[in-house]
């Protein structure tokens, strides 16, 4: 597993060149917040979480929405 900031594989690859090379060698790849985490290898990528959902589909969110203690 390698990870790397998208800017950097833009700089020095191009994001499309890299998206192919990914893909001729059979790995996944996943971006999170400008980071691209790259799996170097051909097996199967398993979600210990359940699977992800964009913050448009779960709102505006608050401390008080995890139960988070106000101080006073």
């Amino acid at each position: 597993m390698i990870r790397r900031k998208a800017r950097d594989i833009e700089r020095f690859a191009g994001m499309d060149l890299f998206l192919r090379e990914i893909h001729r060698r059979g790995y996944q790849a996943i971006e999170n917040s400008s980071q691209i985490i790259i799996f170097c290898n051909r097996a199967p990528v398993r979600w210990l979480t359940p699977p992800p959902i964009s913050s448009k589909e779960i709102g505006p969110k608050s401390f008080q929405d995890f139960g988070a203690r106000q101080s006073q």
